[in-house]
């Protein structure tokens, strides 16, 4: 028999895994999302999320509590007889009586090889640690932050130049395939459950405004992590003064470069600045309120000529 399953999530990062779930011959009963937030340039329309957006297109019915503190919330939750509820970036912290409101509890999909990487922003903190590999892991939810037991783990190598927008494509597609598969196993009677490890626990917090600036004074390899850790979003930046102009530049891709000089100089004319040991061009730039433009066509018309210092 197919599982009732209640699904949680909000970011284009859960779709896929709604999707695979609808597909494989689940009964989805209901599906939660974050409310619909302020969108537009004045910010006078309210937008649902992805995840809203599909479970409306499948026919889902969609709720979206502010949060579980009200009792009524709690109970309309329990009332809806799940087996399972599973859980891909939803957003909120779930109280105990949402952990136990369904019959086999609640399952998340978390983008990290836990216990590295707990918390809101896995996918950007291993590529700005420099991360060989990540992964999917799908896991049976405690009220701790991601300390559950680990059911089932899918491996992700990171390149060398993929980005955070890149991993995070890859790490849904994973994610899809691996919920489907622990459903199955569940409903089987047949999902094996690991506790995760005491060491090697880290956590991912949610990025600051504060750390998107570039530091060139530090090693290329770190500026080229924090680089493609923050693309596309929200994107690394500096500035520089350019025709007059203090000008604030996104970088959304980098490579690491041949070169040595004061940090945060101009020492090629293919835009590769000096680090505090080592280079890095810059690939690929976004000036404020234009679009994304590959290092040759943006140097067209915003030149950044050798001997300009990066602030």
């Amino acid at each position: 028999m197919p599982l009732r399953i209640i699904f949680m999530g909000t970011p284009d990062f859960s779709v896929l895994v709604l999707n695979a779930l609808h597909a494989a011959g689940h009964d989805i009963v209901a599906v939660y999302s974050q409310p619909p937030r302020p969108a537009g340039r004045r910010g006078l329309e309210l937008k649902a999320s992805p995840v809203h957006e599909a479970a409306e297109a499948l026919g889902i019915e969609v709720r979206t509590p502010v949060n579980f503190k009200a009792e009524e919330d709690r109970e309309a939750f329990r009332a809806l007889n799940a087996d399972v509820a599973v859980v891909v970036a939803y957003g909120l912290l779930l109280p105990k009586a949402i952990l136990e409101g369904t019959r086999l509890g609640c399952y998340n999909g978390h983008a990290s090889l836990l216990p590295r990487w707990r918390g809101a922003a896995p996918i950007q903190r291993a590529i700005m640690a420099g991360d060989a590999e990540t992964g999917m892991m799908v896991m049976k939810m405690d009220v701790g932050l991601d300390t559950g037991p680990v059911a089932l783990t899918a491996r992700v190598a990171i390149g060398e130049t993929m980005t955070a927008g890149e991993l995070h494509d890859a790490l849904s597609e994973a994610g899809a395939t691996l919920m489907v598969e622990a459903m199955g196993k569940l409903e089987a009677g047949d999902l094996p459950l690991t506790p995760q490890a005491e060491e090697g626990v880290l956590y991912a917090a949610k990025i600051s405004k504060e750390e998107t600036h570039i530091d060139f004074a530090k090693p290329a390899k770190d500026v080229h992590n924090h680089i493609r850790g923050l693309s596309p979003f929200p994107g690394a930046w500096f500035e520089a003064e350019i025709a007059g102009k203090v000008e604030r530049i996104k970088v959304l891709a980098s490579a690491l470069a041949e070169g040595e000089g004061e940090a945060g100089t101009v020492i090629g004319e293919d835009a590769t600045i000096a680090c505090g040991s080592g280079a890095v061009r810059l690939v690929r730039m976004q000036k404020a309120g234009g679009k994304p433009l590959d290092a040759r066509e943006f140097l067209r018309g915003t030149p950044l000529p050798v001997g300009l210092r990066l602030a």
